[in-house]
């Protein structure tokens, strides 16, 4: 059995026991997200350094007594996590820097984050008998749970705009997903599938909506303070589009502050796009988040609406963290320098934490000096027509090594 407390709710404080409650708050509506609230006392007498030393289950459910999971038999059988954590040494020499350190979260089975979510979302929906799970996404949400719930012989249902990118389509209709392209935003889709999941009694896999996403998404913290021996970093610098990726990092490491496995939090900082930043608005402002029109070319933080936007404020203030806004054209570059001098290839909205890394460096807001980890959400091979608008266009040659040659000349 799993260790969950409680469901508190976020705006008016309310608790309610695990079976009382399915998404968000029932006295604040879809506006009351429900934090998770654990056992700790319980957990640190199962939970300790040397059950993680003997444990060799190298995925996120080595930290299963942190999780909302009741019964572990339902787990999927797809390696979910324990994605590496590289030191980068071209990069920092180039940029004078010491303790940058990248969490490359493209290497998980659907190629983002996002599959932890979904890998709990899916035992959660197991949990409770439902076997027709449903979610809105922009594409990595939605690969992620048809990916998930292929693997354990269940049934997606996905809402995404029609202007997602063709690998993600690719990969929903793939993993067998039936799927509604949505002649309207996002935000739009996320609606709709809250009305199906009222209509048909589907479960519904939704950030800022479901209160176990969050819990799934904090493994990564908690991987990268392992990783690092709990020697925790400064500055964890995270793309935003709902806000549900870097609530769940805080919660990880709130986690490990409570069970005394570190002695400070990391500051979070939000990194969006200029033509969608509501959170980083909020954060910088006076806290309150405006829904825009979103406008950039990184799909996946394209989120106008921010469902867990009042979650992610407050943790990101509660860090001491801040945000930064980022061009399309910085997000391009981003994605070229880190393929270029790390090995690593992201897509738009996974370069976009790192081009706030590189903004918040150059501009003096973090120290060269500083202990920084920047996470790569999503693979670029999501989005390879963003991807090349970064490159330059091949070499085109004759099948002659004269013309190769005479190439070469003309590059130089």
């Amino acid at each position: 059995m799993g260790h969950v407390k409680s469901l508190k709710c976020l705006i008016c404080g309310s608790e309610y026991q695990e079976d009382e409650v399915e998404y968000t708050c029932p006295k604040c509506g879809n506006e009351g997200l429900l934090e998770v609230e654990y056992d700790y006392g319980t957990i640190k007498t199962e939970f300790t350094k040397e059950y993680l030393k003997n444990n060799k289950n190298y995925s996120m459910w080595r930290y299963l007594p942190l999780l909302p999971i009741n019964d572990a038999s339902k787990i999927g059988p797809l390696q979910v996590g324990f994605t590496p954590l590289y030191d980068v040494p071209i990069i920092r020499k180039d940029l004078g820097v010491r303790n940058l350190f990248i969490k490359d979260e493209g290497r998980n089975p659907t190629a983002s984050l996002k599959d932890r979510a979904s890998a709990v979302v899916v035992v959660k929906a197991q949990e409770v008998g439902l076997n027709d799970i449903t979610c809105a996404s922009t594409g990595n949400a939605a690969s992620s749970l048809a990916g998930a719930t292929a693997s354990v012989g269940l049934k997606s249902y996905i809402f995404v705009p029609k202007n997602a990118p063709k690998a993600k389509l690719t990969q929903l209709l793939v993993f067998g997903a039936t799927v509604f392209a949505v002649n309207g935003t996002y935000d739009e889709a996320f609606d709709l599938s809250i009305s199906a999941t009222k209509e048909f009694g589907w479960y519904n896999r939704n950030t800022g909506f479901n209160p176990y996403t969050v819990e799934g998404k904090k493994t990564v913290a908690l991987e990268i303070a392992e990783q690092l021996n709990f020697d925790v970093p400064d500055y964890i610098f995270v793309s935003v589009g709902d806000g549900n990726i870097i609530s769940g990092v805080y919660k990880g490491f709130f986690d490990l502050l409570n069970l005394g496995f570190i002695d400070r939090m990391p500051k979070l900082i939000a990194v969006q796009a200029e033509g969608c930043s509501p959170v980083v608005d909020a954060v910088n402002g006076d806290g309150i988040i405006r829904p825009v029109i979103p406008n950039t070319i990184a799909d996946s933080i394209s989120v106008g609406i921010p469902r867990s936007g009042i979650m992610a404020v407050k943790y990101i203030k509660e860090s001491g963290g801040f945000g930064i806004k980022v061009s399309d054209l910085e997000i391009l570059n981003a994605i070229k320098y880190l393929g270029s001098k790390s090995g690593i290839f992201a897509e738009p909205a996974g370069s976009t934490s790192f081009a706030g890394y590189l903004k918040a460096l150059n501009s003096g807001s973090i120290r060269k000096d500083d202990k920084v980890v920047v996470i790569i959400t999503g693979n670029g091979l999501k989005d390879v027509d963003s991807a090349m608008r970064a490159v330059k266009e091949p070499i085109y040659v004759d099948p002659t090594i004269e013309d190769v040659k005479n190439k070469l000349k003309e590059t130089k």
